[in-house]
């Protein structure tokens, strides 16, 4: 199997187009939204070639997708659903929001575990809900006194309230345990809140963890779960998901107005499919190469820059960086991308508990997350000419002068 993950920077900065590479000026070199610097699935390729070939572009039929989805389900993690029962949405955000409008009204609460996905709070706020935080713990997993305190607060005054779970949990890349789930699931019921389960980066779990879905849990069957190929295996570009409900939700499913799902792709749908079907060897080859960088990232961290909290993540491709000791304050994000001109995510917008920290995306080729950490050491330890010193046989051609 070939690499996934060794498309240097020249290519990356003449051939992507995309919002990760034009953001920002040439100079700065990004790691921050969640997209990879990979290879293309060929699966992919030559399913979307060959239906662009044929005129295959209409609109969308679900069915295979949803079959697609339900075969990998039960063969990586044993989880059986009714592809019959399964509905698509245009992406997993807006398959939430969907759900969110027939769980709760005008004002009432969202519960999220923060620091979270920095696009769950716009998209609360944004129709009309109101967001309620649940922190995780220090050693970032569920915090069930957290979790008790924010489910009273969301429903006091016989208010509706849903929980947004994040599984595996974007930025801290925890895969939650079953039995943290099954503890989940049971303070839910007791306060009457409705969980709906973001599992996107689900097939992106490393070497040393286990995925549990969150509707094979006891108390998991009143959940609506939303899916999609797109992080996995890169294609943020081909909008799909699919909205899975528990052996308990079809009423949330009823209630969503079909043209809620007129908003998919028909390609995407044919290219999730073929990444599901037929693309399984690739996607363990980057699961390797990612278990790879976050080890190389962790031993670099530990030389260079040991005043930086680093866990490896159990999932994602997505590195939590606690900076609180750099002297950076609250969002060193903004600072470094002005001095070691490298583009992270900024830590507080993933909310509250997001303060001092930042994201790093690593899911790139391994030269050019060294140039990544060339800059984040350089930046970190107050040095101009540092930030460009790469790392031994790291070619700095392809990076353009510092401002």
């Amino acid at each position: 199997m070939e690499r996934v993950l060794d498309v240097s920077l020249d290519e990356l900065r003449s051939t992507r187009t995309s919002v990760k590479w034009r953001r920002w000026p040439q100079d700065v070199v990004p790691a921050w939204v969640a997209e990879m610097d990979a290879r293309p699935c060929p699966a992919v390729v030559e399913a979307v070639t060959a239906a662009m070939t044929r005129g295959d572009t209409g609109y969308t039929w679900v069915q295979p997708y949803a079959e697609a989805a339900s075969t990998f389900a039960k063969d990586r993690w044993g989880w059986s659903f009714d592809p019959a029962r399964v509905r698509s949405a245009p992406d997993v955000m807006i398959g939430i929001l969907d759900v969110l409008r027939v769980l709760t009204g005008a004002g009432d609460a969202v519960v999220v575990s923060s620091p979270v996905y920095n696009a769950f709070y716009g998209f609360i706020e944004g129709y009309g809900r109101r967001v309620v935080e649940a922190p995780l713990d220090e050693s970032f997993r569920l915090d069930p006194a957290a979790l008790d305190r924010a489910f009273g607060e969301a429903t006091r005054e016989g208010r509706r309230a849903a929980y947004l779970l994040c599984n595996p949990h974007n930025p801290t890349g925890t895969v939650h345990t079953a039995a943290e789930l099954t503890a989940l699931a049971a303070l839910a019921h007791d306060h009457g809140v409705r969980v709906v389960a973001d599992e996107i980066h689900a097939p992106l779990v490393l070497p040393g963890a286990t995925f549990t879905p969150y509707a094979t849990v006891p108390g998991g069957e009143r959940a609506v779960t939303l899916f999609s190929a797109s992080k996995a295996w890169n294609l943020a570009g081909l909008k799909c998901a699919l909205a899975i409900p528990g052996g308990e939700a079809d009423d949330v499913m009823r209630a969503i107005p079909e043209v809620a799902t007129h908003g998919a792709s028909h390609v995407a749908a044919i290219a999730h499919t073929a990444a599901l079907t037929d693309g399984c060897a690739w996607l363990d080859e980057l699961v390797r190469e990612l278990d790879e960088n976050r080890h190389h990232l962790a031993r670099r961290l530990a030389a260079q820059a040991p005043g930086v909290a680093y866990r490896p993540p159990e999932a994602t491709y997505l590195a939590w960086l606690d900076l609180r000791a750099s002297g950076l304050g609250d969002d060193p994000a903004a600072a470094l991308v002005r001095s070691a001109r490298v583009g992270l995510s900024s830590g507080p917008e993933f909310g509250t508990q997001g303060r001092g920290f930042a994201r790093l995306n690593f899911a790139t080729a391994p030269e050019v997350l060294d140039i990544v950490l060339d800059r984040l050491v350089g930046g970190l330890s107050g040095g101009e000419g540092a930030a460009l010193r790469p790392a031994s046989g790291v070619s700095t051609s392809a990076i353009p002068p510092s401002r």
